[in-house]
């Protein structure tokens, strides 16, 4: 495997823990949402990766390389549990009996996936440094 396909994975998954990174920060940023434009409160949206291969040209060209592949987001699916239900007569959006049905985004759980998120970031950051000093120390052998 050639430093160009480590660089290509690693950025694949960059760029895949940044799409979850931000479908995590709107998910934060929405937990009080009563009232969407769709109607009703904010619904918790899930990030789902698939592995994705390399570009056919790149394929062609490490064709002793099999399964390498990177990962892409595959879909970003709106969670379909009901809300939670929260008595607050005095709330905006309360039913007759005092009831506002709340977003179903724990905070806990998504301060967990954001850590996650963060260390896969983290980890694939590290890849692309370490990449780039072995190729460095490879040009300075040529010397």
């Amino acid at each position: 495997m050639d430093i160009f396909t480590t660089f290509k994975i690693a950025s694949s998954a960059l760029k895949a823990q940044r799409i979850r990174l931000d479908t995590i920060s709107s998910n934060i940023a929405n937990v009080d949402t009563t009232s969407t434009p769709e109607g009703g409160p904010y619904k918790k949206k899930s990030v789902y990766f698939q592995s994705t291969p390399i570009s056919f040209a790149d394929h062609l060209h490490n064709s002793m390389e099999k399964g390498l592949s990177g990962v892409k987001v595959a879909k970003i699916l709106e969670d379909q549990n009901p809300p939670r239900r929260v008595y607050d007569p005095s709330h905006p959006d309360a039913d007759k009996d005092g009831y506002v049905d709340m977003p179903n985004v724990n905070v806990l759980k998504e301060m967990t996936d954001m850590m996650s998120a963060t260390r896969s970031y983290e980890a694939n950051t590290t890849i692309v440094k370490s990449a780039k000093r072995m190729a460095l120390k490879a040009l300075e052998i040529g010397r």
